[in-house]
């Protein structure tokens, strides 16, 4: 099975053609499934996703009553497909907004079928191309990437933003392990920069694709306040420095890891 889950805060102008491409996507390989979690949407987000589906796509909606930040429905979403995944899904994720292409998923899936637990569609790979970003929020990008790539190396990443990944699921089960409910704590964008850094430190092999961003035909204003988005990025920076030579060094990690697979076993 691929889990495709979509957070979605008030995309009723967009959701519709999203949940279509992914559609287009299950006509050749049916064991795609798509998990919208709806973040308190005031809209229709949730009634036209499911219309759109029709028979053509499995979706289940996932809803929170109120809406609490893109860190929170990714949890929603994740644990849901943990919760029932085999060792053998992917779980992939992406924007509800229609900016992510679908069309790059086949790809993706087959680089973690092949052995890597993390694939990014990636905007600084050979091939990428962005247009119609804010220039702040390519800011945030190159200070984000500058500042965890020095702090946070990791072979095979050069996108720590990007919220466009695919995930293999005994990866996300061993961070589970260690982390509990505290696997995705951020609340806002910064989420996904955090994730990654959880399953960093559980030990991953990463890849990625290049992206093909296109925001120009993006219908609606981004929900990312930028400049808060920046202060928290570069705070979780310094908090995850902390963590990882306290409670969550390497060693802490190995033995908590260690400690569930005697206990599985």
């Amino acid at each position: 099975m691929i889990y495709v889950v979509l957070p979605a805060f008030n995309e009723a102008r967009t959701i519709e053609r999203t949940v279509r491409r992914i559609a287009e996507l299950a006509r050749d390989d049916p064991s795609y499934q798509i998990v919208l979690v709806d973040d308190g949407s005031s809209d229709r987000t949730d009634e036209l996703a499911v219309a759109a589906a029709g028979d053509s796509i499995q979706l289940t909606v996932l809803t929170h009553p109120d809406n609490r930040g893109l860190g929170a429905a990714i949890r929603t979403g994740l644990y849901w497909v943990l919760d029932r995944a085999a060792a053998s899904d992917v779980i992939a994720m992406l924007d509800a907004d229609d900016t992510h292409p679908p069309e790059l998923l086949p790809s993706m899936v087959a680089l973690v079928r092949g052995g890597h637990d993390v694939v990014i569609a990636s905007r600084y790979q050979p091939g990428a191309v962005v247009e119609g970003v804010p220039a702040t929020r390519r800011l945030l990008s190159a200070l984000g990437r500058a500042a965890f790539r020095i702090a946070f190396p990791m072979d095979g990443v050069r996108d720590y933003t990007c919220g466009y990944r695919c995930y293999s699921v005994p990866t996300l089960r061993r961070a589970r392990v260690v982390y509990g409910d505290d696997l995705v704590t951020q609340r806002g964008f910064e989420a996904t920069v955090d994730l990654l850094l959880r399953l960093r430190q559980v030990g991953i092999s990463a890849a990625e694709v290049p992206l093909l961003l296109d925001y120009s035909s993006r219908v609606g204003e981004s929900k990312m306040r930028v400049w808060r988005t920046i202060r928290s990025t570069l705070w979780l920076l310094a908090r995850r420095l902390v963590d990882r030579f306290t409670r969550f060094s390497p060693g802490r990690v190995r033995s908590l890891i260690a400690a569930h697979q005697q206990e599985a076993g």
